[in-house]
């Protein structure tokens, strides 16, 4: 008998834009363009981005304004919509609650797994709390465990583990010197091409 079916896939890079590149836009401030397609640590991504904002003053109402005026990437809430309707679909994200509900209305609620940032009554930021380490591979290993068949999509180094962990994994518009630091991973570039590796990968109706 085959197993139920969960999909996991990130959610920057994959369904909605990059929050801090746009934060980055925003603001002027260059350095918080950086992301984890370039940065694998990001624990220590999110320090720097914290001092940066410290340093310049930046409130958790600056970044959600600019949130609040972004959308899902263009076919995003289609291609939710499509798997939901075939399997089960999880979001494991490492970024925040606070960053992330807004944009969670426009893809229908799917559930998110990411973690919390800690605020003062200013709203300053004052730390981000990682719910876990490596929630993204944890998560799928207790999938697994509850004998779904796992499927996972990423764009970025913090996406690796998760698709090495899930029993199918694949990578969405990466940046191109990540699928030569991970060949195994096979590469989709548009919604229709992750669409048929799912369907194939799950036995999922196309």
């Amino acid at each position: 008998m085959q197993k139920p079916v969960i999909a996991c896939l990130d959610l920057e890079g994959v369904l909605v834009p990059e929050i801090w590149i746009n934060v980055a836009l925003k603001t002027g401030i260059e350095e918080l363009k950086i992301t984890t397609r370039e940065m694998p640590d990001y624990d220590k991504l999110m320090k720097r981005r914290l001092a940066i904002l410290d340093e310049h003053k930046l409130t958790i109402a600056d970044i959600q304004d600019v949130i609040g005026k972004m959308g899902p990437l263009e076919g995003a809430p289609e291609f939710v919509a499509w798997l939901r309707e075939r399997c089960q679909v999880i979001i494991l994200s490492d970024t925040f609650y606070q960053f992330a509900l807004p944009l969670m209305r426009q893809l229908g609620y799917p559930t998110l797994f990411c973690n919390q940032l800690e605020i003062n009554g200013s709203g300053k930021i004052l730390a981000h709390h990682m719910r876990m380490q490596n929630q993204k591979k944890h998560s799928v290993a207790a999938f697994k465990s509850l004998n779904f068949f796992t499927m996972a999509a990423g764009d970025a180094y913090n996406d690796t583990a998760m698709l090495g962990e899930a029993d199918a994994g694949f990578f969405f518009r990466p940046p191109d010197h990540l699928p030569k630091e991970f060949p195994n991973f096979p590469v989709t570039q548009t919604y229709k091409e992750l669409e048929a590796r799912f369907a194939q990968a799950g036995n999922l109706k196309p």
